[in-house]
């Protein structure tokens, strides 16, 4: 007897267990569902807020003092420059018109544009492009992520966020273009092309330096790649320079215009954006900015004599 007892104890024991692993599994498969449930509403609201994509539409912007304040191509010969990759003598020209670009809102003319890019393809003559765009990252976190304009690159997103695409366009070479693209989260890069075979920088050009009228005619042939309706597309600029680019899409703005620009833009009601301090701010770091010059001045002669 009591062993049928223990027997008879013994199988409600398994049936008690079997009922809370009943119950457990009920419970495990009701959240499962639930967070299934869950899920699924999630992805169905992420979708309804996901912005479809506007083929048709994009925006163009400049970079120097335009998504940049000053000149990129200057920063990145004075990395390159204490990098030893080219002579320190050099970056005195460089940091001249660096100075004429930030102080007077001027860019460089044409001709002394074509002459800083016989200097700077001599210099990459010879160099692979592996070797330009590793440095190109280098020098981008150290001397240009922190003078990015916010105000600017807050204009850039909000194309991204309403579907649209985003390319800078400028002169500076299309590897750093395009590392400053891919930081900001931007689509692409349109830039100057120097010819590379095998690898190997040959010291030439492809096409002519991206300025001017030729950044129209680029940003033309990628809408026609693209399949972009211009009078849908937006461009950004800072100078008057770029008035082909600006005036052949549907909406011009004008950001930290030049004299000309404002001048421009005013006349065709252009939007004009600025996000410098002031003028009179940046006018008044022409001592400081002379100062280097003079320094790097006096260091290129002393070298010179020391040499002879």
């Amino acid at each position: 007897m009591p062993r049928r007892c223990d027997q008879d104890g013994h199988r409600d024991g398994h049936q008690d267990i079997r009922k809370k692993k009943a119950v457990l599994a009920s419970l495990a498969g009701q959240g499962a569902a639930e967070v299934n449930l869950v899920g699924l509403a999630v992805a169905e609201v992420e979708a309804a807020l996901a912005v479809p994509p506007d083929l048709t539409a994009a925006a163009f912007f400049d970079v120097d003092n335009t998504m940049m304040r000053g000149a990129s191509i200057f920063y990145f010969a004075q990395g390159l420059a204490a990098r030893k990759f080219f002579p320190s003598g050099a970056l005195a020209s460089f940091t001249w018109q660096q100075l004429k670009f930030r102080v007077f809102g001027k860019e460089l003319s044409l001709a002394e544009i074509r002459t800083s890019r016989e200097r700077a393809l001599s210099f990459v003559a010879g160099r692979s492009t592996r070797q330009f765009i590793e440095l190109g990252e280098d020098i981008y976190d150290e001397l240009m992520a922190h003078r990015i304009w916010s105000g600017t690159l807050a204009l850039a997103k909000m194309h991204l966020d309403a579907g649209q695409r985003v390319w800078l366009v400028t002169a500076t070479p299309v590897e750093l273009a395009t590392i400053i693209a891919r930081r900001l989260d931007l689509t692409g890069a349109l830039g100057t092309v120097a010819e590379a075979v095998d690898g190997v920088y040959t010291g030439r050009l492809v096409g002519d330096i991206l300025h001017g009228a030729a950044k129209a005619q680029a940003v033309r042939a990628l809408a026609v790649k693209e399949g972009l309706d211009l009078q849908r597309c937006t461009a950004y600029s800072d100078s008057a320079n770029d008035i082909p680019m600006l005036s052949l899409v549907g909406t011009a703005v004008a950001v930290n215009p030049d004299p000309d620009l404002r001048e421009t833009a005013r006349s065709r009601g252009w939007e004009i954006r600025e996000f410098r301090a002031g003028r009179k701010a940046a006018r008044t770091s022409v001592v400081g900015i002379g100062m280097a010059v003079g320094a790097v001045a006096a260091r290129v002669a002393y070298q010179r004599r020391a040499r002879s």
